[in-house]
């Protein structure tokens, strides 16, 4: 059986990953800022608190052992740099606690059980394009945070293979889910459209395929790698 802790599994991305977890030997356990029927583990990343409580309550609830960690949760608000220094600043380190810090926290914790374990294990990072692409200039924040989380899971990848310890990054483009809906319709709705060779943003299930691929299927040798879901519309 395996074990896996997903972030951010309330909607969009992250409840279509608990969709695709939903196979016979794996046990995935959703994390959410509130409990709903699907959701067993209630944490709010803004608290600071939060990382530690959920990684003891999914211990506890998975018996233990933990053998997937799928870090997707995260916010995406606007902070437009008219506003007053303390608002921006305050809007600044609430996405980096959400996006980047609690991921971090997490993949420490995770890291660390598999060591002390010593069956090794698997962590993928839901990051973002913005992060080699940049994103819009009310969205400086969100991009550095998706940035920090790709350069965190390829120093993990490096630092703890000889452990067992796989990592590996996906990023996604626009995606069909609740924030991407309001950020298409802000910047003109199809309009944008027209930057993406594909000619439509991704949906929540294909982003999903590929975080079950890495958490269950891909080869220990692709570690550290960082993979694509923008329809072409950035390519490296």
């Amino acid at each position: 059986m395996t074990n896996i802790l997903v972030t951010g599994s309330s909607r969009g991305i992250g409840a279509a990953i608990l969709a695709a977890l939903d196979v016979p030997g794996v046990t995935a356990i959703g994390q959410a800022t509130a409990t709903s029927a699907t959701v067993r583990l209630a944490a709010d990343f803004a608290d600071p608190a939060a990382p530690r409580a959920l990684w003891d309550q999914a211990l506890d609830a998975l018996g233990g052992r933990i053998d997937v960690l799928i870090n997707n949760a995260g916010v995406f608000e606007a902070n437009p740099i008219d506003r007053d220094d303390n608002s921006w600043v305050a809007e600044w380190e609430r996405t980096m606690r959400i996006n980047l810090t609690a991921s971090a926290e997490l993949s420490r914790f995770a890291v660390r059980h598999w060591q002390a374990d010593g069956r090794g294990g698997r962590l993928v990072n839901v990051a973002s394009r913005a992060a080699y692409r940049g994103d819009s200039p009310a969205h400086w924040h969100y991009a550095a945070s998706k940035a920090g989380m790709v350069g965190m899971t390829k120093s993990i990848a490096r630092g703890y293979a000889q452990d067992g310890i796989l990592a590996f990054a996906i990023c996604p483009g626009f995606t069909m889910t609740g924030m991407a809906e309001d950020y298409l319709s802000s910047r003109g709705g199809d309009a944008l459209l027209v930057d993406i060779p594909l000619g439509r943003v991704a949906m929540p299930d294909e982003v999903a395929e590929m975080a079950r691929w890495l958490a269950l299927d891909a080869p220990p040798s692709m570690t550290g790698a960082v993979l694509d879901v923008n329809g072409a519309s950035y390519v490296r």
